[in-house]
């Protein structure tokens, strides 16, 4: 009989395939590391004014703006929250903080008073991304 070895495989949340890898090593670890960039991850947090009157057509555009802002690059990973608690969404930004904050200013829900935000600098991968 014939015996075969199979590539351990898993799958992780970027949808990248690492096969093969037993032990993570402290030397991979650090050529991992140095592969790393600059993302600027947004918490959304929903206001009282949430609900008031026109509050959906403010929303519907602060979703047409997250759509540009992908079509330009700028934002990566948008994560509405649709449960009740006071956290609405999060993004993952490819600009910095600075950038990042007059973006999120200019947002049409935040202009209104429907969302705050905070920021938080973080590193990531480079192409990682949710799985489809």
């Amino acid at each position: 009989m014939e015996t075969f070895k199979l590539l351990s495989c898993q799958f992780s949340i970027a949808n990248c395939m690492v096969c093969d890898m037993s032990e993570i090593t402290d030397e991979y670890m650090k050529e991992m590391l140095q592969k790393t960039k600059p993302y600027t991850v947004v918490i959304l947090h929903k206001t009282e004014k949430i609900n008031d009157a026109g509050s959906d057509k403010v929303i519907w555009e602060h979703g047409r703006r997250n759509h540009e802002l992908r079509r330009d690059g700028k934002l990566c990973i948008v994560c509405p929250i649709r449960d009740d608690s006071s956290v609405s969404g999060i993004g993952i930004f490819t600009t910095n903080e600075k950038e990042t904050k007059k973006l999120m200013d200019s947002d049409p829900g935040v202009k209104a008073g429907l969302f705050i935000y905070e920021m938080h600098t973080s590193r990531s991968f480079k192409g990682d991304a949710l799985d489809g």
